[in-house]
């Protein structure tokens, strides 16, 4: 028989229940947290162990049982012939490999922090992120190592290198698979970590300045996962759903990266309690993406809405049900409604569904899915039951339901806060709650509505964007004396990179976005650059009028897209 939410979460939460809550202090904050959850990621790692099929890569297949053994002796290397022991940071920076997986278990199973690079960083970002963390080891691929090596003599490091030619790695200190060899069946030479020890440090994108490594607890990330299980048996329960059964192995498709919340948490470290298998992709390629979902029998499928539209398109192209689909999950950025119509009409039985979540709450938050999700397309759904969430004014007072205001967050997967960055934490936090910068609402229900955000951001496919940053790279080129970078409405992406430059000279755009090239990642370079030889326009506090620019420039763009 149907419940209401309120009923299901209840019934499932009580004691004895497998999603038992309890009370406890995560952080120096009073928070809900699962009772029977492990404590720790390696305890996770450890208790799933088995000979089903975990990762996929091309030809490699390798069991829960592989991967596991790997980790603990790259565990084992990491402390007898580097060193490391809790609390040091080891920095992983390469493409969706089963490496970066091995490397990311180890790491966090004997104590120490994972420090999960963006891939797609240039230099100097790499560089930032492995001083402003004070990594002692990099763990890298050769496209990575070929940006480290003009930044090795500021750093004070041992690189570990994988999938690399010998002209790329000249300075690697150890090769990856020389290491797992030599230590492969040794004893774990380590001690199990505390729940409330520093797990993970991921760099998000914020409105000012460099980008901020939010650090994780063990507990913190074992509520998030034990969350999006909570959350489906309660959507079980209340709506009388019956899983349909199975023959194949749960699998899942990673098309997201690693170095983001979303491909390590709700595609990777979930899939072990589930025992699903993760295959792999080396880059997003919607046409593969299509075969391997019919090849390897696909169950799921998570990414931003970019993504997941391009695989409706690729799949309508084939002529492909993609029958194995059940779900096709979202999150970083809103779907369009006419998207998530179309996910549920076009393939055979999956189900759309998505959530809002932050680097900051490890990718939870809320969540919606199926029939409630179809009936209600532009909502963000309803809170997980570790959180709580609040919608304040200016003042920072409570607002009733469908009343504007700060989506703030608190609860259990909670971050700690930034790395080094205190500053940043007097900004972020208010007490136990995370100020999001989102605008929002809830309605009646508690559903939760996104409307716009107080952050200077752009989030271009899922991929945070400080604006401040981008703004810092142009201004240190000397013909630029203003710049300002805003947000421009994409169908595909949601929104891309625009800029307005006041230069001394004439310049050209592909000039600009050469020399941005050597500074920042592909993804934060402007797309839209609009050039002028006079002061950008000013509000009456003197600051530059952002909003106008970006109307203009939206205005500009429509004109151009419309041929008048």
């Amino acid at each position: 028989m149907a419940m209401t939410r309120s009923e299901a979460l209840a019934h499932l939460t009580a004691n004895g229940m497998p999603y038992a809550l309890e009370e406890g202090l995560i952080h120096d904050n009073l928070c809900r947290f699962f009772t029977h959850a492990p404590k720790t990621l390696g305890a996770l790692f450890r208790d799933n162990c088995s000979d089903a099929t975990f990762l996929v890569f091309q030809q490699e297949r390798l069991t829960f049982n592989e991967v596991y053994e790997q980790a603990s002796a790259l565990a084992n290397a990491l402390h007898s012939d580097f060193g490391i022991i809790r609390g040091d940071r080891v920095a992983i920076s390469m493409r969706n490999y089963p490496e970066w997986v091995i490397a990311f278990m180890a790491v966090t199973s004997m104590g120490a922090v994972a420090v999960a690079m963006n891939a797609l960083w240039q230099s100097d970002e790499i560089s930032y992120g492995l001083k402003h963390s004070g990594s002692k080891v990099l763990i890298a691929d050769g496209e990575r190592l070929e940006r480290v090596a003009p930044i090795l003599d500021e750093l004070n490091l041992t690189v570990i290198g994988t999938r690399y030619q010998p002209a790329q790695g000249g300075f690697v200190d150890r090769s990856f698979d020389q290491l797992i060899q030599q230590h492969r069946g040794t004893a774990p030479q380590w001690h199990e970590p505390d729940p409330e020890d520093d797990a993970t440090i991921f760099y998000t994108s914020g409105s000012t300045g460099h980008p901020k490594g939010a650090v994780s607890c063990h507990r913190n990330i074992i509520s998030a996962l034990f969350s999006w299980e909570l959350d489906l048996a309660a959507r079980q329960l209340e709506h009388d759903l019956i899983a349909p059964p199975q023959t194949d192995q749960p699998a899942t498709l990673l098309a997201v990266p690693l170095f983001h919340a979303t491909g390590s948490h709700a595609v990777f470290l979930q899939s072990y309690r589930a025992q699903r298998k993760m295959v792999c992709m080396y880059r997003w390629d919607p046409d593969a993406a299509v075969k391997l979902i019919e090849n390897e029998r696909i169950s799921s499928f998570v990414a931003p809405a970019a993504m997941t539209g391009d695989l409706l398109e690729a799949g309508k192209r084939a002529g492909a049900s993609l029958e194995t689909l059940l779900s096709v999950g979202g999150g970083g950025a809103p779907r369009a409604a006419a998207q998530v119509a179309k996910i549920a009409k076009t393939f055979a039985q999956a189900l759309p569904s998505t959530g809002w979540g932050m680097t900051e709450t490890n990718a939870i938050g809320t969540g919606i899915g199926g029939a409630e999700y179809l009936t209600r397309p532009t909502s963000s759904g309803r809170c997980s039951a570790v959180l709580d969430i609040d919608i304040v004014d200016e003042n920072g007072h409570s607002l009733p339901s469908g009343e504007r205001g700060e989506l703030r967050i608190r609860g259990a997967s909670v971050i700690k806060g930034y790395w080094d960055r205190p500053e940043a934490n007097a900004e972020a936090f208010d007490g136990p709650w995370l100020k999001t910068g989102d605008v929002a609402y809830l309605d009646d229900e508690g559903y939760l509505f996104i409307v716009d955000r107080i952050k200077d951001l752009v989030i271009r496919g899922g991929e945070n964007i400080g604006c401040a940053e981008v703004e810092g790279a142009l201004l240190e080129l000397p013909e630029i004396i203003e710049a300002s970078v805003y947000a421009v409405p994409d169908e595909r992406l949601g929104e891309e990179v625009g800029a307005t430059l006041y230069a001394a000279s004439n310049l050209d755009p592909d000039t600009i976005k050469a020399v941005l090239a050597e500074k920042i990642a592909k993804f934060k370079i402007p797309r839209y650059l609009q050039i002028q030889q006079s002061p950008l326009p000013r509000i009456a506090s003197g600051k530059i009028n952002k909003r106008a620019l970006r109307a203009s420039a939206v205005d500009r763009l429509g004109k151009t897209q419309a041929g008048t």
